[in-house]
């Protein structure tokens, strides 16, 4: 039988290309989690705020931040999930890193690369999902403007078993295009008969940009099971139930419709 899953968004306004105060104000957060959680959320960049010109803060993955995701893990006994600029073999990538307790790690470079911000200019492309399993669940996580990609997002369906239970974003993205990210939130769980979380920060970055935050958990249905407010910072600890997840799949299975097809490494 596999149990409820508890996870914890953390909605923050981040301070621009600031570690040291963003690192510190986690922290506080994490001291503020009332219950034992399984998985912790952070939006992406969680430790700059969304940058492109990332050479001076570019890390490495034996750098500061990925040192403290393996400490914080460790204390929480949480896995801790966000995405940080990361340098490796002459690239540049936006890498989600999700940590494990016991200091083991896996990792996600970020697919879609958001061509109207230049990131494709000093981003690597990444070409490999990621599908994690956490206490018998399978969550599917990726970054931000991969949302508006269902087909890099897409579930699958073979005799009677689906690639993933849960589909996970974190992000930077602008209030100005607040009602899209969470109608394409809401149409990702549906299409892909999943759970869908979202952890997005609050506040003006330091190009002037703002973000409203938006937060949520999504049931199988397209149901908010949580909805962060707007424009605030906070966090919410929810727990899943994977049951219910599983009677809705039975009782209305269309992943045996679903199309099937292979994505290859270029666009």
């Amino acid at each position: 039988m596999i149990p409820d899953l508890t996870i914890t968004l953390i909605q923050p306004d981040l301070a621009w290309q600031d570690k040291k105060s963003n690192l510190l104000k986690f922290e506080d957060f994490f001291e503020k989690i009332d219950r034992k959680t399984d998985l912790i959320v952070l939006p992406e960049m969680f430790n700059t705020g969304f940058v492109v010109e990332s050479q001076s803060l570019a890390e490495n993955m034996e750098g500061p931040t990925v040192e403290w995701m393996s400490k914080q893990s460790a204390k929480l006994y949480s896995v801790l999930t966000g995405s940080l600029v990361i340098y490796e073999n002459g690239n540049y990538y936006n890498r989600l890193i999700w940590m494990q307790p016991d200091g083991k790690y896996q990792t996600y470079d970020k697919r879609h690369l958001f061509h109207p911000g230049n990131e494709h200019e000093m981003f690597a492309q990444g070409s490999e999902k990621l599908i994690v399993d956490l206490l018998g669940w399978k969550i599917c996580p990726l970054v931000c403007y991969d949302l508006r990609f269902p087909v890099w997002s897409k579930n699958t369906w073979k005799e009677g078993t689906y690639e993933y239970d849960i589909l996970l974003y974190m992000a930077n993205w602008p209030a100005a295009r607040s009602y899209a990210f969470r109608q394409l939130l809401i149409a990702r769980a549906i299409e892909n008969q999943s759970y869908v979380v979202a952890s997005n920060r609050v506040g003006i970055d330091g190009k002037a940009t703002n973000h409203q935050g938006d937060s949520t958990i999504i049931d199988f249905k397209g149901k908010h099971i949580i909805e962060m407010e707007a424009n605030k910072e906070g966090s919410e600890t929810v727990n899943l139930n994977y049951n219910q997840l599983s009677t809705f799949r039975e009782s209305f299975t269309v992943g045996m419709d679903w199309d099937v097809f292979k994505i290859g490494v270029g666009f």
